[in-house]
């Protein structure tokens, strides 16, 4: 019989409705709480998904010593606060993305899950996906030369409502965190490389950026250039261009087909790749499992939401005073 880890959610947010398939399907996960300011949402919330418990407060949730692991899906300028609070109570932390706004926050609170010995996660899907897998060994097999130039795109419309908490300055809203943040790690991902510059322009409502477009540079001189929004249609992809081909990934954030499609340099011929059957959700919650089970180190590490953390704080910078800024 497979060991579980038994986990509770921190909140009764919208994004719940894509996780709570892939804990029912996860084989080492066991959904056993649910937490929100108010009792009636938790109690809600929990009998609409079959949680056994639900709890009045996010302290009640943490207390409950049935419980192994949270996940963290508050909003940004609350994650650092409830991710030390759990991991104060020994309680392992799976935290939405971005760990925390600035890479201040993110250092020094890696530390503090370190010190409190508890196992620390961003919760990116895309890198936990069979498919990024096979596209990464396929980029290190040498087959299509070296990294070049990376793109990428994560933009959808979004009620420009002062009442959206991806909008309020406070809460460490924005594109950029918000969508942007995809954009950075596949770019930083695809390289296998950290970028020493960056240069971004950006549209403000409010003091918050709804759309962003920004160049990042290597220290060999390659580049790379993305653009997140909440203001353009739908779209997420990333391509990859290397001496000897293109890999192009539509769905790259969020796989519907999981497919991808290879470029040849020579024929320009283009081959199309299939990794379906997988839930990239369910995936990253067996990942953490795994991890906290046989004590090995997680991946992503904690410490790549600081590197993400460096870039992305950069490029806020370079938006807002309108330079180009190293990091």
């Amino acid at each position: 019989m497979t060991k579980k880890i038994r986990w509770g959610i921190l909140g009764v947010a919208n994004i719940n409705n894509r996780l709570l398939p892939g804990f029912a399907k996860a084989a080492n996960a066991e959904l056993v709480g649910i937490a929100s300011r108010s009792l009636q949402k938790a109690q809600d919330a929990a009998k609409a998904a079959g949680i056994p418990k639900a709890f009045g407060s996010y302290e009640a949730l943490l207390d409950d010593p049935t419980i192994d692991a949270v996940y963290n899906p508050l909003p940004n300028h609350l994650h650092d606060e409830w991710t030390r609070k759990a991991a104060e109570r020994g309680k392992h932390v799976l935290c939405e993305k971005p760990l925390t706004p600035t890479a201040c926050e993110a250092e020094a609170l890696v530390a503090f899950c370190h010190v409190k010995k508890v196992t620390l996660m961003d919760g990116f899907f895309w890198p936990h996906h069979p498919r990024t897998h096979e596209i990464k060994k396929l980029l290190q097999s040498g087959k299509l030369g070296r990294v070049e130039r990376v793109n990428a795109a994560f933009t959808f419309t979004l009620p420009l409502a002062k009442a959206n908490i991806r909008l309020s300055p406070t809460s460490a809203g924005g594109s950029l965190l918000d969508v942007g943040c995809y954009c950075t790690y596949g770019i930083r991902w695809a390289f296998g490389e950290e970028p020493v510059k960056v240069w971004a322009a950006a549209t403000f409502k409010d003091g918050v950026d709804t759309a962003l477009c920004a160049t990042l540079w290597f220290a060999d001189g390659r580049m790379a250039n993305f653009d997140c929004s909440f203001i353009h249609p739908y779209r997420e992809w990333l391509e990859i261009v290397c001496t000897h081909g293109v890999v192009t990934i539509p769905d790259m954030w969020i796989p519907r087909q999981a497919s991808y499609f290879v470029q040849g340099n020579e024929t320009l011929n283009t081959e199309e790749f299939m990794v379906p059957g997988h839930d990239q959700i369910q995936c990253m919650i067996e990942d953490f499992g795994r991890a906290v089970l046989e004590d090995k180190p997680v991946y992503p590490a904690p410490e790549e939401a600081v590197k993400l953390a460096k870039v992305l704080d950069a490029i806020n910078t370079s938006a807002r005073e309108k330079r180009c800024v190293k990091i």
